[in-house]
C-alpha cells in the first residue's frame, strides 16, 4: 500500500511539474486532402480524362500561405493515370479577396499499342508537362464566392501539346445547409481552352454532399462541350465516394512548474 501511494504521489508531481502548452501565436501547419473512388476518371482538361474507374489522391501539406499539393491518380486496375506536383502560394490572403499562384511538373500516362515481332503489345508511356496557374477569388459572403482560374501548360517533348491555355469564370457555393445534419457544395464554371492551334469552349459543374462531423462524402461532376475543335467526348460525368482529411498542427512547448 505504501508503494502504491508513493507511485501515485510521484506521478502527480510529474504531471504538475511538466505540461505541454500550445503556442497559439505561431502559424499552424496543416495536412489536408481527399481520397476519392470514382466510376469515371475525369480531368479538368477533357482530352486528358481517363474515362474509366479511378482512384484520386488530392493532398495538401503546408504552413501559412505556402503549400505543396501533390495529386496522384490511378485507374482501379492499378495503372497510373497522372502524377502532378503543385507548389502553391497565396500572394493575397484577405477575408474578402484571395490571389493564389502555383506551378507544377506533371506526368501523364497513356497506354499505347506497339507491334513487336509481329505481336501487338500494350505499353505504358509517360508524357511530361510543366504548368502554372493563377486563381483570383472574391468572397461575396461566407457561402458564396466568384473568381477566375487560369492554367498555362507546356509539353516537354515535341510530340506533345506545346502550349495550352485554360481560362475559366466560376462561382463557388460552399457549406449550404440541407437539413440539420447535411450540407452541400456546388461550383459551376464556363471555360475556354486552347491547345496549340485548336480551341474550344466548355462548361462543367461539381457537386458535393457531406454529413456534419463525418469523414465520408459524395461528389459528382458533369462536363459538356459547347463548341470545340479539340478531340474528346462531348459529355462526361462521374460519381465519387470521398474520404476527407483535415488536420491542423501547432508547435507545442514544455513548461516546467516549481
Amino acid at each position: 500500500m505504501k508503494k502504491t501511494i508513493t507511485f501515485f504521489s510521484f506521478l502527480l508531481f510529474t504531471l504538475c511539474s511538466f505540461a505541454q502548452t500550445i503556442d497559439t501565436t505561431q502559424i499552424p501547419s496543416f495536412f489536408r486532402g481527399q481520397i476519392t473512388a470514382t466510376n469515371n476518371g475525369i480531368s479538368l482538361i477533357p482530352n486528358f480524362s481517363l474515362n474509366k474507374p479511378a482512384a484520386l489522391f488530392d493532398l495538401s501539406i503546408g504552413k501559412g500561405r505556402l503549400s505543396f499539393d501533390p495529386m496522384f491518380r490511378f485507374g482501379l486496375d492499378g495503372k497510373p493515370w497522372t502524377l502532378i506536383f503543385w507548389f502553391r502560394y497565396k500572394v493575397v490572403d484577405q477575408r474578402k479577396f484571395t490571389l493564389g499562384i502555383g506551378a507544377h511538373p506533371a506526368l501523364l500516362f497513356r497506354t499505347e499499342t506497339a507491334t513487336i515481332a509481329g505481336i501487338n503489345k500494350e505499353t505504358l508511356t509517360a508524357q511530361r508537362y510543366v504548368a502554372w496557374e493563377a486563381s483570383p477569388t472574391y468572397r461575396l459572403n461566407k457561402n458564396v464566392a466568384v473568381g477566375f482560374y487560369y492554367i498555362g501548360s507546356h509539353g516537354l517533348t515535341k510530340d506533345l501539346i506545346q502550349l495550352g491555355n485554360f481560362v475559366a469564370a466560376r462561382a463557388i457555393f460552399t457549406n449550404l445547409k440541407l437539413g440539420s445534419q447535411f450540407n452541400y457544395s456546388f461550383s459551376p464554371q464556363v471555360y475556354y481552352l486552347k491547345q496549340d492551334k485548336l480551341e474550344g469552349t466548355y462548361w462543367n459543374a461539381s457537386f458535393g454532399l457531406a454529413k456534419k462531423h463525418f469523414p465520408l462524402s459524395f461528389s459528382a461532376i458533369i462536363s459538356q462541350k459547347i463548341q470545340s475543335e479539340i478531340a474528346g467526348k462531348d459529355f462526361l460525368w462521374s460519381l465519387g465516394l470521398v474520404y476527407n482529411i483535415n488536420n491542423t498542427y501547432f508547435k507545442t512547448s514544455t513548461l516546467t512548474r516549481r
